[in-house]
């Protein structure tokens, strides 16, 4: 009995190390996604771009924080109902469902670490993440527009 209570207080802290380090890995293996400039009014967005059906699934997942004005922008082929969740996002972060033209059709606060789903309200061609709050701090809500999205 002694000897199960000291080998699972040594290997816990020891899974959880390696927990930690298969994360952090997974976090930096991922390659470098191209940046592109957005603006919402006078406010610039630097956002990543994910473009490709491996860079979506991956978003900012394992990420622990995110620079100041930073985000991801999701580019998807063709308008249609998109939903995100955030399994494996360590950061509350809002994402602003965006038409062809960069209307802002609806945004929606994510917790981290849930698999709840969020969807745009009518088909979109763009998502948008941010830190949680951004939007709304920056008074950018519904009908709002973001310029400078790839065609």
């Amino acid at each position: 009995m002694l000897k199960r209570q000291y080998t699972g207080r040594v290997l816990r802290p020891v899974l959880h190390g390696a927990l930690a380090l298969s994360l952090a890995a997974i976090a930096a293996a991922q390659p470098p996604l191209p940046m592109r400039e957005l603006t919402a009014g006078i406010h610039l967005i630097h956002a990543e771009v994910a473009d490709t059906d491996a860079t979506r699934e991956q978003g900012l997942m394992h990420r622990e924080s995110l620079p100041p004005n930073h985000g991801m922008l999701f580019v998807f082929d063709r308008p249609a109902i998109q939903c995100f969740w955030m399994r494996n996002t360590l950061v509350p972060l809002s994402v602003a469902f965006l038409g062809e033209d960069g209307r802002v059709v609806n945004i929606a606060d994510m917790a981290p670490r849930t698999d709840t789903a969020h969807c745009a309200a009518e088909p979109v061609r763009y998502a948008l993440e941010m830190e949680q709050g951004w939007f709304a701090s920056r008074g950018i809500g519904q009908a709002g527009k973001i310029a400078g999205l790839p065609e």
